[in-house]
């Protein structure tokens, strides 16, 4: 097959060999492909893919790079030095060449070809806020127990998908974007409502971010009490004290239906510990969480030190299993206040998970599944290859331990199959190899058994580097999990993990592959924002001013990290690799 070009090609050839035929035309536009306009939805089932037509030749010399909704152009900073900060426009980030793992050779602006263009999302954590089986009171200990902008998640993640609906192609080299892959978190708390929320967010749809009573909102956030922001309240709570708005009609506004309009580009899935453990951390399959999360009670304070036992046996794997919260929630029954029980909030399972990516309602531009099969289903398997392009191969791994715990690993299984797919891949087609997983090579040291499979060896993230380092095919590992912008050599390939879009600067990241014709290849990075303005108005409560709401609370909530964005490094790059 011809290679894809970085210019004037048949997006359809294109969108083919990626095997999701179905991106939005309009994402061709500044190419001169198309008129801006929605793409019909097509739904990919399962078979054999058809074989694709020979592409159109094209110059190679890429055509439309451009700076104009990403960071390169402007990113979201904040007016004044102390107290609760607005935010608006501010400088832009600069792209940076790191040429750590080969030479940058002069002239490769003109002869480079585009192999791949694709955006990763990661970590979106749509959250129902209501739900029972949260740990919000966690909150003294850790910022990521609850923070002040999660009620507008669902809002956030739909501004998100209209972000890069938008985006004209690749902003390093105009190449039409081809898929979106999601590196896992997609839900905050293995909820089945959570889960629909997500998926109709990316297929298309109305979303009611609301559990419980139907007419109300049953939370932290009327609670009265002063450990959480209270916005409908004059209740002088430790958020308005540091300069948190009182915003009336915020509740009402917060479980307000939503509408999404689907991604218009072909999505994948990997999945991650918080879709796949209970709470992101608490070992699966256990009755009690269900009966907890579908429940009418809902503990929202603890005493500090209970608090801070907790925290310390979640933080350091003391408890996989929850044996210990489960006491702790049984002791503190009667202080938990009434809520309205609602079966959507239940744990979902591996199964429940596929089943749902399966359903053809969730296909949208497809492709059916997004990475998963019936295969996948029958062997309950989360692991999946898939042809980013012609000459380009994507590997999905499942990086969640199930024996609990928020930290990951791989089974045996597992990474010999990896093995053998990336050795069958130099024997034959000879692809260059992009591999996405959720957690990162930092946060792979949980090698605690998994229940179904307890005599499999599991494997850490230096074992993990090791295998992707002896096959000189692979070029990227692509992940998330640790909510920060980080980017790390490994020799012969990039390690490259992106920032959350719960947390600021909630960004998600385009990623172009390109060959130089030098004996080099280049992966560029450019992050992006959600479409939403920098500037917010607090009178603004639409579906569009809430979106902004969402990232400047997000950059407001109190002891958050600092550091996620990373360092110009780890941001807008050419990371430049031997071929």
């Amino acid at each position: 097959m011809s290679r894809i070009r970085s210019a004037a090609l048949d997006r359809r050839t294109f969108l083919t060999a990626t095997g999701a035929v179905g991106a939005a035309a309009g994402l061709g536009f500044a190419l001169g492909l198309g008129t801006d306009r929605p793409a019909a939805a097509v739904t990919v089932a399962p078979g054999p893919a058809p074989a694709a037509p020979a592409p159109v030749q094209a110059p190679a010399v890429p055509r439309a790079p451009y700076t104009k909704g990403t960071t390169l152009g402007s990113v979201a900073a904040p007016r004044g030095t102390s107290g609760y900060r607005r935010l608006a426009d501010g400088p832009a980030w600069d792209r940076v060449v790191r040429a750590d793992l080969a030479a940058a050779h002069g002239g490769r602006d003109r002869r480079r070809t585009a192999l791949a263009s694709f955006v990763q999302f990661t970590d979106l954590h749509l959250v129902d806020v209501q739900s029972p089986l949260r740990y919000e009171y966690l909150r003294a200990e850790t910022a990521s127990a609850w923070r002040p902008q999660e009620a507008l998640s669902v809002a956030g993640v739909v501004s998100l998908i209209e972000r890069v609906n938008a985006l004209p192609g690749g902003p390093a080299t105009g190449a039409p974007l081809s898929f979106v892959m999601t590196t896992g978190d997609n839900t905050d708390n293995n909820s089945k409502l959570e889960l629909d929320w997500f998926l109709t967010a990316m297929s298309g749809g109305r979303i009611t971010p609301n559990s419980g009573d139907p007419r109300r909102y049953e939370g932290v956030q009327d609670s009265g009490l002063t450990l959480y922001w209270q916005p409908d309240s004059a209740l002088r709570d430790a958020d308005k004290k540091l300069g948190f708005p009182r915003l009336h009609g915020f509740l009402d506004a917060a479980i307000r239906t939503v509408h999404s309009p689907g991604l218009r580009l072909p999505w994948y899935s990997t999945v991650g510990n918080h879709d796949s453990l209970p709470g992101g951390c608490y070992a699966p399959g256990d009755p009690y969480w269900t009966e907890i999360a579908t429940g009418g009670r809902k503990l929202e304070t603890l005493p500090a030190a209970e608090a801070a036992k907790v925290w310390k046996a979640v933080k350091n794997g003391l408890d996989p299993k929850g044996e210990d919260f489960k006491r702790l929630l049984k002791a503190h029954a009667r202080q938990a206040r009434p809520v309205t029980p609602d079966e959507r909030r239940a744990p979902f399972t591996r199964a429940e998970y596929l089943k749902a990516h399966l359903d053809p309602a969730r296909t949208g531009p497809g492709p059916h599944g997004h990475g998963y099969t019936a295969a996948s289903l029958a062997e309950d398997r989360l692991y999946y290859t898939f042809p980013v392009s012609d000459h380009v191969l994507g590997v999905s791994l499942d990086t969640t331990d199930p024996g609990g715990h928020y930290t990951g690993s791989v089974g045996d299984g597992q990474l010999r199959w990896l093995e053998r797919v990336l050795k069958d891949e130099a024997k034959g087609a000879g692809r260059h190899v992009l591999v996405f997983s959720h957690h990162t090579s930092k946060t792979m040291n949980n090698t605690r058994p998994d229940p179904a499979r307890p005599h499999e060896k599991r494997h850490g993230g230096a074992e993990l580097v090791e295998v992707l380092a002896a096959h000189p095919g692979v070029v990227g590992w692509i992940n998330g999990h640790s909510h920060k912008n980080d980017i790390t050599p490994h020799g012969s390939f990039w390690e490259v993990s992106t920032a959350s879009h719960i947390d600021f600067p909630q960004l998600a990241r385009v990623i172009e592959l390109v060959d130089n014709h030098d004996g080099t290849l280049s992966l560029f990075t450019t992050l992006v924002e959600s479409a939403a303005p920098h500037r917010t108005d607090f009178t603004d409560l639409s579906q569009t001013g809430l979106a902004a709401l969402y990232r400047e609370l997000s950059f407001n909530a109190p002891e958050a990290r600092t550091d996620l964005a990373g360092t110009a490094r780890d941001r807008n790059v050419e990371l430049l690799v031997k071929r």
